[in-house]
């Protein structure tokens, strides 16, 4: 390591800084691709109740210490001829180096709004056409099935009536939900 003894002590801290962070950020990537990545810190060592955090994203996380300093130190080692003054490249790499982390978090929840939930919610029946698959007995006297085309997908669903009994075929509207389970319909 002779070289390091000639740098600028400045200079050799941006390296010592690089070299381990570089080595670290390397194999998170790799890991990240693999499918082996940890969950950037949201998991914990003791009981709580995280079901209704939504938490994409954690400020103080090993993954955003590593985008600082992968920042902070290459900026440091790319600029440190172009400075001449060491406060002034020193705030223009911590500048650099939270600039890596903002980054990131804009990655991070610009890839989130790609996910789409696709679970079924009876909520989404509410105003479909139906068609009637098993007979609906009248005045909710009991349940029959409905065929309703819901997301892309057809299904299956229970579905009563305060109407006049509906025969299988005939075309319904889906007005609401009762007992969070079966559908109102009536005859169209």
């Amino acid at each position: 390591m002779e070289i390091f003894e000639t740098l600028d002590p400045l200079l050799k801290t941006f390296w010592y800084v690089a070299i381990p962070t570089t080595l670290i950020f390397t194999i998170q990537t790799a890991m990240t691709f693999l499918g082996t990545d940890a969950l950037d810190g949201i998991g914990a060592d003791f009981d709580g109740d995280f079901d209704t955090v939504d938490a994409p994203f954690q400020l103080f996380s090993l993954r955003n210490l590593i985008n600082f300093l992968l920042g902070f130190s290459w900026s440091g080692i790319s600029l440190f001829y172009s400075f001449s003054s060491p406060l002034v490249l020193l705030s223009v790499a911590v500048l650099i180096g939270l600039f890596f982390v903002y980054f990131f978090f804009f990655t991070i929840t610009q890839l989130q709004k790609l996910a789409e939930d696709n679970s079924f919610q009876l909520s989404s029946a509410l105003n479909k056409t139906a068609e009637v698959y098993l007979t609906i007995p009248e005045y909710k006297s009991g349940k029959g099935k409905i065929l309703v085309h819901v997301n892309g997908s057809l299904r299956e669903l229970d579905a009563i009536t305060d109407q006049e009994k509906i025969p299988s075929g005939s075309l319904v509207r889906v007005l609401t939900i009762e007992n969070n389970s079966l559908l109102l319909v009536e005859t169209l």
